[in-house]
């Protein structure tokens, strides 16, 4: 299994996005937030056959949105649940059964509600 480094680049669309949200990030030391974020495969670094090293992939950051208020961070909160769900329990007899799946899949097909009642 690959190990997984991050890039540290911070590209300038991504910095722009963040803005909005810098001074709140830097105030809250133990803070959190919610995000969609797309990741882009940066580079591969593979070990000689004689290497004892573990293969490695650099990804980054390309692009960003902070759920704004409450509400976005609850919808994607649920998406992330959703996922998870499918993630851990997709494919199994158990996860075709379970509801939590089936309802992680309604979740994801139709979407959480993201902007349906936010002030967006």
């Amino acid at each position: 299994m690959p190990d997984i480094k991050f890039d540290s680049k911070v590209l300038e669309d991504v910095k722009d996005s963040l803005d909005d949200h810098a001074m709140e990030m830097f105030k809250q030391r133990k803070g959190r937030w919610m995000a969609v974020v797309e990741l882009a495969h940066v580079e591969r670094v593979e070990p000689g056959p004689d290497e004892e090293k573990v293969p490695t992939v650099k990804l980054r950051i390309v692009g960003i949105e902070v759920a704004d208020n409450e509400f976005a961070d609850e919808r994607l909160r649920e998406l992330q649940r959703g996922l998870y769900r499918l993630r851990t329990k997709g494919g199994t007899l158990d996860g075709e059964l379970d509801p939590d799946v089936q309802n992680a899949r309604d979740v994801l097909k139709h979407g959480s509600g993201l902007l349906v009642g936010s002030e967006a």
